[in-house]
């Protein structure tokens, strides 16, 4: 009963409007109702389904009746998976992607606030060796898919996903996938600064070209070269300035200017900001080592020592990579197509923002993950009624969040139709 409350911005963001409106498979035999049937695996996967075989649990009762559209069989679609080429899962990018801004609009946006935009990669392990694009090992030794993703830190929405074979190098695409998050931001209505921060896998020209190019500051973590190495050395040691960290003077900050890319004609000096760490019991540093440096690159004003701390908030992003793979069904990519696990990882991220919205654009509250959500709202329990041609829900006695439930049904509600 409690999918009642993402059900219901799906109705007023007009997300079934959407797919019947991008969403062109020709004549492939899944075509008929793919907003049906993609609405069904989108509620799966906040109901907690991680295979196609879950979305069967839907059909129970009257949860149909809850969720306002038909809920389609497994079988069904499976079909619908396997009619996707990449086209049709670009399609579906630019269903998202009106998705985002219309729930931007609702009020879930930045507005003209300031937005740190957090590029990431992830690898999601696949088994055997049927799964077009997973034959091969990444570079982590494991066998499966590495898509890139885009969030939003802060709120934690996923602004853009993109599926790519499993060997592909963590920069390979990255570029123009960061050109077109940024173009969904603006159209989106995120009118205000951008920064794009990253780690050392997406440290290379055509990134940091991209950013300058749609006047978006950045922070991205450096590889080490002798370059590097050079200008970290000739930091005086009186520059370094202790930080709080996690054991007892653990870490000190220093910054200097260094010139990435010095042999392109683009070339300008930087900011480079290090963060020196003692090493502990266990540690492992090359022969004759007193610190293990990590080093970023930044072309942003303000004191080094909260640049430093808000680029180490990139790891953020790991939260809600987790949230994708284990609250939602990421972990699992259950086609041997390359374009219908394409069209399952739109999938999962269309789920996982909707939650967010959910929560905070009903609940008014911040990050919230799947679980948390899914625990509290989304699978309670409840029974249909009907009495003079009218259905009633009825939820159970003495819940603990029955009023927040009330309250952020009431909200979402009030969000015009079409917004």
């Amino acid at each position: 009963a409690g999918l009642l409350l993402p059900a219901t911005l799906v109705q007023h963001l007009g997300v079934r409007g959407l797919v019947d409106a991008h969403l062109d498979l020709g004549p492939a035999v899944g075509r008929a109702n793919a907003g049906d049937k993609l609405l069904t695996l989108i509620m799966s996967a906040l109901a907690g389904g991680d295979c196609i075989d879950d979305a069967d649990a839907l059909r129970a009762g009257g949860t149909g009746r809850v969720l306002g559209f038909r809920v389609k069989a497994p079988s069904t679609l499976g079909t619908f998976l396997r009619s996707f080429r990449w086209g049709h899962v670009r399609q579906l990018d630019r269903v998202s992607r009106e998705s985002l801004g219309r729930a931007w609009a609702a009020g879930a946006g930045p507005g003209d606030g300031p937005l740190t935009i957090d590029l990431d990669s992830t690898i999601c392990e696949t088994y055997g060796l049927q799964k077009e694009g997973a034959r091969h090992h990444a570079y982590t030794h494991v066998r499966g898919y590495h898509p890139l993703l885009a969030v939003a830190a802060g709120s934690g929405d996923v602004l853009m996903a993109r599926l790519r074979e499993g060997r592909a190098n963590t920069i390979r695409g990255a570029a123009g996938f960061l050109t077109e998050t940024i173009g969904r931001v603006r159209a989106a209505g995120g009118t205000g600064p951008l920064t794009m921060r990253a780690d050392s896998g997406f440290y290379g020209h055509p990134v940091v070209a991209a950013c300058r190019a749609k006047g978006v500051r950045f922070s991205i973590a450096t590889r080490s070269n002798p370059s590097i190495r050079r200008a970290i050395e000739a930091i005086p040691e009186a520059a370094w300035v202790p930080i709080p960290y996690w054991h007892e003077g653990g870490a000190d900050v220093a910054e200097t200017t260094y010139t990435p890319f010095a042999d392109r004609a683009d070339a300008v000096a930087v900011r480079l900001i290090v963060r020196r760490v003692r090493p502990i019991p266990g540690s492992q540093l090359a022969l004759f080592t007193d610190y293990a440096h990590h080093p970023f690159i930044n072309d942003r004003d303000g004191d080094t020592l909260e640049l430093e701390a808000d680029h180490r908030r990139h790891a953020e992003i790991e939260n809600t990579i987790r949230d994708l793979k284990y609250g939602m069904a990421l972990n699992h990519l259950p086609s041997g197509r390359f374009a219908a696990n394409g069209a399952w990882l739109a999938v999962q991220v269309m789920a996982h923002d909707l939650a967010r919205w959910t929560a905070r654009l009903g609940l008014g509250a911040g990050i919230v993950t799947t679980k948390t959500l899914r625990r509290r709202f989304l699978a309670i329990p409840g029974r249909l009624t009907r009495s003079a041609r009218r259905w009633t829900l009825h939820l159970p006695g003495h819940w603990p969040w029955a009023e927040a439930f009330l309250l952020a049904l009431a909200r979402l509600r009030a969000i015009p139709i079409g917004a």
